[in-house]
């Protein structure tokens, strides 16, 4: 699930282990609810059908989504000639459909990739990271978003965020239920079962929930690195990809609190996370792992290539 089979992005088998053995276990807490349900004779029809609803939507028009909530917009190669002309080297090299090209007009550096697979796929670059970065190190970012695309990352994530949503739904309902009188509690004053069963059902949905969210982001990191790794060993240039990272995550702390934190919901999609200042439920739960982690992992490529370490 996590490697391209027809691009020539490399994959890593260790984090590839990782990756399945973090899907083996979100798939593992699908059995558990689904029989915890069948034992409670807990009918969740109507929530499941919803929740695969949305993730459908967000899985089908993740494109649109993510470029109108960025403002971002397509762009000819008339118009973005250099941009263009990376795309097009870089899908020549890994063996891939060129994706559409966008621009955002925003001054936070950061790029995004996103679709549902390499033939319906969409590849953006800020105007802040295009006037911050030479050619090499925005050939080495966009190389890490297409490797999301070959890889189907928006499917694979869907896919691991979708137990999470059905729990979180759960508890709304099932606490909308308690407080305005559609809920087991007021069918029987004299019983408390109704209410022992409602809480037993919140309780595990809440916890159903935290699990689902923390092996999700877990995978998030995990395909971050990949994503990095395969973007360096395709371009060849790993050094280039960390001083893209140093420079993007450098220049993030000029930025306005008030423009981060209205990108903050994006983290999932961007090359590097946009944080603001002080706490933040982002910067507590990242979906990217520690900019010394990726420096790390890109130092070690050099090496394996052969090559300076900066």
């Amino acid at each position: 699930m996590t490697v391209a089979t027809r691009s020539r992005f490399p994959a890593d088998r260790a984090l590839t282990a990782r990756m399945t053995f973090t899907m083996f276990l979100i798939g593992l807490l699908y059995v558990v609810v689904v029989a915890a349900l069948i034992v409670s004779h807990v009918n969740v029809g109507f929530v499941v059908i919803v929740a695969a609803g949305l993730l459908f939507a967000q899985y089908y028009f993740s494109d649109k989504m993510a470029l109108y909530g960025m403002g971002g917009r397509i762009v000819s190669r008339e118009e973005a000639p250099e941009l263009h002309g990376i795309v097009d080297r870089l899908c020549a090299l890994a063996d891939m459909p060129k994706p559409k090209v966008a621009i955002a007009d925003t001054d936070i550096p950061n790029a995004f990739a996103t679709g549902r697979n390499p033939q319906n796929a969409v590849v953006c670059a800020t105007t802040g990271i295009m006037r911050r970065l030479n050619t090499e190190e925005l050939e080495g970012v966009l190389s890490h978003e297409l490797s999301h695309v070959a890889h189907r990352d928006v499917a694979v994530m869907t896919f691991a965020s979708f137990l999470g949503m059905c729990a979180g739904m759960i508890t709304r309902f099932t606490l909308y239920a308690g407080m305005f009188g559609g809920g087991y509690s007021r069918r029987d004053d004299r019983d408390n079962n109704g209410a022992a069963m409602v809480a037993l059902i919140m309780l595990v949905s809440i916890l159903v929930y935290v699990i689902s969210f923390l092996l999700t982001r877990a995978l998030s990191r995990y395909r971050e690195l990949s994503a990095d790794r395969s973007g360096a060993i395709l371009t060849g240039r790993p050094s280039a990809l960390a001083s893209a990272l140093q420079k993007v995550t450098g220049d993030m702390a000029r930025i306005p609190t008030r423009d981060l934190r209205a990108a903050e919901p994006f983290n999932a999609f961007f090359f590097t996370p946009a944080l603001a200042q002080g706490f933040s439920i982002s910067s507590l739960f990242s979906t990217h792992p520690s900019l010394e982690k990726r420096l790390a992992q890109l130092a070690k490529i050099s090496v394996e290539l052969g090559q300076p370490v900066a």
